[in-house]
């Protein structure tokens, strides 16, 4: 994490300048996966348009591989393309077993806002890949947002615990804890950043998402993205 991509706690992208796609020799394991590290990159860097038209190259030498097409429903949406995202997921319908597969059905019902299904999706990702910090933190959120708060603190908490340094897992975490009106935990999480004006910071944008998630799920219509 739609998303409004994911939104503002599920995924930190940092702008930054990818760098050039270098020209894969087909068959080559190793330039392979140097070229999906750098079309990953080119994404994490908030390029997500030089990570499809690598992509475009990258399938030419590597058709039908199951990484880029990850990565590329990954990309599309970042740019909110949706429908054909989910044309790409449904493709990978016959992958079964692949957290980083089943991570990606969830995003792309994330993106409708369908939490419940998407928390299932990020279940069984997590059970295929328990130690994966990010994996469980789309967890905790989904079930957040699907109204599962004490499911969702368990989960945060796990990711924390595995990524103890992730500042979108901990914000996620101290959200989860506004949610719920656990107002004591929010307090002690927030006294653990930086300085006051730092803390009354986060303090101010966790609350200010938190009333707008009671909000949106308050509207008719917004439960579960329906």
């Amino acid at each position: 994490m739609t998303v409004r991509p994911l939104l503002l706690f599920l995924l930190a992208i940092a702008p930054a300048v990818a760098p050039a796609a270098p020209a894969a020799k087909p068959g080559a394991p190793q330039t392979r996966g140097l070229y999906l590290q750098l079309i990953g990159q080119a994404r994490s860097d908030g390029r997500p348009r030089a990570a499809l038209a690598y992509l475009d190259d990258f399938d030419k030498r590597f058709p039908g591989d199951v990484g880029a097409q990850v990565l590329r429903v990954n990309s599309l949406l970042d740019l909110g393309q949706v429908d054909e995202a989910e044309r790409i997921v449904a493709g990978l319908a016959k992958v079964q077993g692949n957290a980083t597969v089943d991570a990606v059905r969830g995003h792309a019902l994330a993106a409708r806002g369908h939490w419940r299904e998407a928390s299932e999706r990020y279940q069984a990702a997590v059970v295929a890949s328990p130690a994966d910090p990010l994996l469980r933190n789309a967890l905790g959120y989904a079930q957040l947002r699907a109204g599962w708060g004490d499911s969702a603190i368990e989960q945060l908490r796990g990711a924390c615990d595995l990524a103890p340094g992730e500042t979108v897992i901990r914000n996620n975490l101290l959200l989860a804890y506004a949610v719920t009106g656990r107002k004591r935990e929010l307090s002690a999480g927030v006294r653990k950043v930086g300085n006051r004006k730092a803390q009354a910071e986060l303090l101010r944008t966790i609350t200010t998402e938190a009333k707008r998630l009671a909000t949106e799920t308050a509207q008719p219509g917004k439960e579960d993205g329906r």
